[in-house]
């Protein structure tokens, strides 16, 4: 495994898609990163020499990856919550934020159905069997 400007690339995958464990990186600025940096895409990661992988560190320098960009990402969200916009309200209150519906699903979001007085699934169906009369 390869090691990549502090993160470990799979070094089965070809290099293209390896660089994108990183954060920050997706398929078109990998290839772009390969295309700067002179590595050709189809490369596996454990084939890169030493040389190669300090030409892609260098290429990755010019962007904003991993923890530079991971915190101004949370600096955006904070910056949205404490200026009290509609987005900023949505991520304090744990909703979706891109205008998703919430009647049904988001529950990614939302996290598992509260449910006030009733029981929900095996719990419920097996109360229901043992209540019925004989």
């Amino acid at each position: 495994m390869p090691r990549v400007i502090g993160v470990d690339i799979p070094g089965r995958k070809r290099i293209e898609y390896a660089l994108r464990y990183i954060y920050g990186i997706g398929l078109t600025k990998a290839r772009e990163i390969c295309a700067r940096s002179g590595v050709d895409a189809a490369t596996k990661a454990d084939k890169l020499t030493d040389q190669e992988i300090s030409k892609i560190s260098e290429v990755l320098q010019g962007y904003r990856v991993e923890g530079d960009l991971r915190r101004e990402v949370q600096q955006n969200i904070r910056r949205l919550i404490a200026v009290n916009a509609y987005r900023g309200q949505r991520h304090r209150r744990g909703l979706p934020v891109r205008g998703q519906r919430t009647k049904t699903n988001a529950r990614t979001r939302k996290g598992p159905r509260k449910t006030v007085g009733a029981v929900r699934g095996k719990e419920a169906r097996s109360a229901v069997k043992t209540d019925a009369p004989k």
